[in-house]
């Protein structure tokens, strides 16, 4: 699990790193931020399934066009995300909050797809 979380604080660098930081925005809560960097760990799961099909993807930087689904789902911009992020990065006891949220959170998630495959006995 700790490498998912890993994996979304390295997705959250590179989607920061691909824009400019234009002020503040509104900053997302802990509740909206984990749903956020959830489907995100869910799109770089794709790409990382579809790119050793297709390396073209790589080359093309397929994920972030995932990544902007993800904003769309979610009616935010990369701009709120990005804001969010570097609020989180810049309060490290709401970013531990974050985090454990966000692994609860998958925890449940994971449960949840457990029984619906397997049913509950």
């Amino acid at each position: 699990m700790k490498f998912f979380v890993y994996a979304i604080i390295i997705a959250g660098f590179t989607v920061t790193g691909c824009g400019s930081f234009s002020g503040k925005k509104e900053i997302l809560g802990i509740d909206s931020m984990k749903v956020v960097m959830w489907d995100m760990l869910k799109a770089d799961e794709l790409f990382v399934r579809l790119s050793v099909k297709d390396t073209v993807l790589k080359k093309r930087k397929e994920n972030i066009l995932y990544y902007e689904e993800v904003f769309a789902v979610h009616h935010i911009t990369k701009g709120q995300f990005d804001s969010s992020f570097k609020f989180y990065e810049a309060h490290p006891v709401q970013l531990k909050i974050l985090v454990d949220s966000l692994e609860a959170f998958s925890s449940r998630e994971k449960s949840k797809i457990f029984e619906k495959h397997y049913g509950t006995h």
